[in-house]
C-alpha cells in the first residue's frame, strides 16, 4: 500500500467513513471506495462492495476477468438506548459481547447511575439535548425503551432525521398507534414512520426483561446483517 493510499485509509476512519480497499493481486494494484460514494462504481463492484460492508468480511470478484478483493473497514456498530430501564440494563452485556458500542441516555439520575449500567457510555441529559451531541449514521441503532413519549418522541424524531441501520420503540400495537399520531402531528411521513421496529424486537414469544433483551439484540443482528431487497 503507498503511503498516501495508508493516508486516505486511516483519514476516512477517523472520520468514521466505511471504506472498502480494492486490491488485485495480479496487477499489484489497490484503490478505495468509500460507502457514500458507491453510486460512482461499477453496479458489479458496488453490490460486492455492499456485501463486504454489510457482512464485515472480505469479498471477492471479478471484473473484467481481473480478480478482486474487497476488505472492509467500517466504523464501529453503535446502539443508543434511550431509558436506563431493566431491559436496557439485560440489552448491555449482550451488545457487549456482540462488540457493539452502547451509548446510554436518560436524564433520570437514579436510574442511569454507573453501577446498573456500567457498560455503556452514559449521558444523563434529555434525549434532545444528547442527540444533538451524537451522531446517528448508517451505523448507528437507536433503542427507546422507556414508554415516555417525553423520552422517547424526540429520541425517535432524531432517528428518523438520520440515516441509521435500525430504530426500534417498545411498545404495544395500541401504545405505537398513539405514538404514530403524534410523529404524524410533528410532520413525519408514514412512510418514514414505518422505519420503525414497533413493538421492538424479533417475535420470539418473549417474556421479561432478559427475553425481550435478547429479541432486540436478535433483531439488530438480523438487520445489520440481511440484505436489503
Amino acid at each position: 500500500m503507498t503511503p498516501d493510499l495508508l493516508a486516505d485509509l486511516n483519514r476516512a476512519r477517523k472520520d468514521g467513513r466505511a471504506i472498502c480497499l480494492v486490491s488485485s493481486p495480479q496487477y499489484g494494484a489497490e484503490q478505495l471506495v468509500y460507502h457514500d460514494t458507491l453510486q460512482d462504481a461499477p453496479e458489479a463492484l458496488q453490490a460486492a462492495a455492499n456485501a463486504a460492508f454489510q457482512s464485515d468480511k472480505q469479498q471477492s470478484i471479478t471484473l473484467d476477468d481481473v480478480p478482486l478483493y474487497l476488505t472492509p473497514f467500517n466504523p464501529p456498530i453503535e446502539v443508543i438506548i434511550v431509558g436506563a430501564v431493566h431491559i436496557a440494563q439485560a440489552l448491555l452485556p449482550l451488545l457487549d459481547a456482540l462488540d457493539f458500542k452502547a451509548t446510554l441516555v436518560d436524564p433520570r439520575g437514579a436510574f442511569a447511575r454507573q453501577e446498573r449500567v456500567a457498560a455503556a457510555d452514559v449521558l444523563i441529559e434529555w434525549p434532545d439535548e444528547a442527540f444533538e451531541k451524537l451522531t446517528i449514521g448508517h451505523r448507528t441503532a437507536v433503542v427507546a425503551l422507556t414508554h415516555d413519549p417525553k423520552l422517547d418522541d424526540p429520541a425517535l424524531s432524531s432517528a428518523l432525521q438520520g440515516n441509521p441501520f435500525y430504530i426500534g420503540a417498545l411498545g404495544s400495537k395500541r401504545t405505537h398507534a398513539k405514538r404514530i399520531e403524534r410523529l404524524q402531528a410533528a410532520g413525519f411521513s408514514t412512510e418514514s414512520i414505518a422505519r420503525i421496529s414497533a413493538p421492538i424486537g424479533l417475535d420470539i414469544g418473549a417474556s421479561g426483561a432478559a427475553e425481550i433483551a435478547l429479541s432486540i439484540a436478535a433483531d439488530l443482528v438480523k438487520t445489520l446483517r440481511t440484505p436489503a431487497l
